[in-house]
């Protein structure tokens, strides 16, 4: 099979699919590696690393594209590539299509086979999601914290405070993969940490592990009791596959003090406040209600050499089977594929993509 490794054209993404060593593993395997020039190079991969495992290296963006029956990428497609894509071929990467209509129409139009690392599901874990949402929440509460800065247009309280004086306090909405690694942050930094969570048995885990951090079943009148004394909210919510759900409103922001810090992890999914919108890692905020709002939607793309190494660890075994036995008998060794597929021979394959947008929705033709 001949896969490729197109270089990311999503603004401010410099993360790259494919590492150099596992190219040359696959390579090894007998298949073919056509990687675009400088494709690694916002990661720390130079060319010369993808020659010197034998991948065969194009200038042209299209090249990458053209040749491949397999398109290993790490964002979705934007608007000047969905030409690029065609009936046969596989497409595997970040979709989010439950946020993005034009994008899903896209993909359905293409005839492309489009497999979504966010919705592979395997005992109830999202495993390809969960190195990027890792990266995600530990960065929340580095980023928040220094928008809750004076200079940033925050309201000046340190999260960890120092003797004398009060901790910050950090509100997680959300109890998941990154909801934890938000709050193992926050904690580590001496912050005043309490999760919202709706499942029991999590917040038991949470509660284990996270020895100060408080934990708070997950309602409407518990979110606005709190509100009005935090100073970092992380909205950290996911529903596999769907729009992420409208949790906090602009009512309930106006609650919270001026120069209070919302990160909205769920950005990419939506957000899950109604006053979220997709910001870029150049301009990363804005202020509604007198609240800074971070909805950076690639957030793992500013730390892109380790996001890259994590997000390889766990994909490559599903790149290897993919190339090794196509997609039918790679479906049949490893069923949690299917739950990838979101869009085959033009139909929407994911019921909660086709909920989302109020279209049909077909089970994979395998």
């Amino acid at each position: 099979m001949i896969i490729g490794v197109p270089k990311e054209i999503k603004h401010q993404e410099h993360r790259v699919a494919l590492l150099p060593s596992a190219a040359y593993q696959l390579i090894k395997r007998g298949h073919q590696v056509v990687v675009e020039t400088n494709a690694g190079a916002g990661s720390g991969y130079p060319d010369s690393d993808y020659a010197q495992a034998g991948a065969r290296l194009v200038t042209d963006h299209a090249a990458a594209f053209n040749e491949a029956d397999l398109v290993v990428k790490v964002k979705e497609p934007q608007p000047s590539e969905y030409r690029l894509l065609r009936p046969g071929q596989i497409l595997f990467t970040y979709l989010h299509l439950a946020a993005d209509r034009q994008l899903t129409e896209a993909l359905m139009k293409s005839g492309v086979t489009a497999l979504a690392y966010e919705t592979i599901e395997v005992n109830r874990r999202l495993p390809l999601l969960e190195p990027m949402s890792e990266i995600a929440g530990r960065m929340s509460i580095l980023v928040g914290g220094y928008f809750l800065a004076k200079h940033c247009g925050g309201s000046g309280v340190l999260l960890g405070g120092v003797p004398g004086v009060l901790p910050g306090k950090v509100v997680v909405l959300g109890g998941g993969t990154s909801g934890i690694n938000a709050a193992r942050m926050a904690q580590g930094l001496g912050a005043d940490v309490t999760i919202l969570e709706v499942d029991l048995e999590r917040m038991r885990f949470l509660d284990i592990t996270l020895h100060t951090a408080h934990t708070l079943y997950s309602t409407e009148a518990h979110l606005l009791e709190l509100l009005p004394s935090v100073d970092l909210l992380i909205g950290a919510v996911l529903v596999p596959g769907a729009r992420a759900p409208r949790l906090i409103r602009r009512d309930m922001l106006q609650r919270m003090r001026p120069g209070s810090v919302l990160v909205d992890i769920a950005i990419d999914q939506g957000g899950c406040a109604e006053t979220s919108r997709p910001t870029t890692h150049d301009n990363p905020v804005f202020v509604e209600e007198g609240v800074t709002h971070y909805c950076v939607a690639n957030m793992p793309g500013a730390y892109a050499r380790t996001a890259t190494q994590a997000l390889t660890n766990i994909t490559y075994r599903y790149i290897e089977l993919l190339a090794d036995a196509g997609l039918a008998e790679a479906c049949q060794r490893q069923p949690a594929l299917v739950s990838g597929i979101n869009v085959m021979n033009g139909q929407l394959t994911h019921p909660a993509v086709a909920n989302a947008h109020g279209l049909p929705f077909s089970p994979p033709a395998l």
